[in-house]
């Protein structure tokens, strides 16, 4: 009461409806806003600093290790890497070979002497080497076309191993003729492809 007055209740008001009878949509709650926030469209990609989350932070590269950096991708370092592993490779595959070959030490004056250990020896070593220098031609021959190739076309993809294996079979094979070219450029392409597919 109020000076003897009574006061008048007021009842409490529904709030306003939408045009059309239709109620308008609830307030979202708060953990749909934090869900959008963490997992849903408002999510922010955070990036990625070791420092940030208490990691050593690398120190700046000197001149010396950048120089170092550079030696290591250019393409002669690779053809070189190539053409050691290429050696190592054949020269195991030819003694592989010449181990299992019957005819190693075979003499064919006298066919039914037995050959001795120094004589399968040296086949077996001559056997490797050449395998060996093979394999190590071909390895740094392949790894500077391809290096050559990707730099020259900036990309790094099936295409530079398939470019730069019929170049090098072309070039091998060009030495007993066109056709033969044309085969070791289809043949070591095809290779190379398989080879990458297999790889990647």
């Amino acid at each position: 009461r109020s000076g003897g007055r009574p006061r008048p209740i007021m009842a409490a008001m529904p709030p306003p409806s939408a045009p059309g009878g239709q109620e308008p949509p609830p307030t979202p709650l708060q953990y749909s806003l934090l869900l959008q926030h963490l997992v849903g469209e408002k999510r922010q990609p955070r990036a990625w600093d070791p420092a940030a989350l208490g990691g050593i932070p690398s120190p700046p590269k000197s001149e010396e290790q950048k120089m170092v950096e550079r030696a290591m991708e250019s393409c002669a370092f690779k053809a070189a890497l190539a053409c050691v592993g290429g050696f190592v490779l054949g020269g195991a595959f030819g003694v592989f070979t010449a181990g299992i070959d019957t005819n190693v030490g075979f003499d064919p004056k006298d066919p039914y002497r037995t050959p001795t250990a120094k004589e399968v020896l040296k086949d077996m070593g001559q056997r490797g080497i050449s395998y060996a220098k093979n394999f190590a031609i071909v390895g740094a021959m392949f790894s500077c076309t391809e290096c050559v190739v990707e730099s020259y076309r900036g990309k790094s993809d099936w295409k530079n191993s398939v470019i730069s294996g019929c170049i090098t079979g072309g070039a091998i094979g060009f030495r007993a003729g066109l056709k033969a070219g044309v085969i070791g450029c289809g043949g070591f392409a095809a290779f190379s492809a398989a080879i990458d597919y297999y790889l990647r």
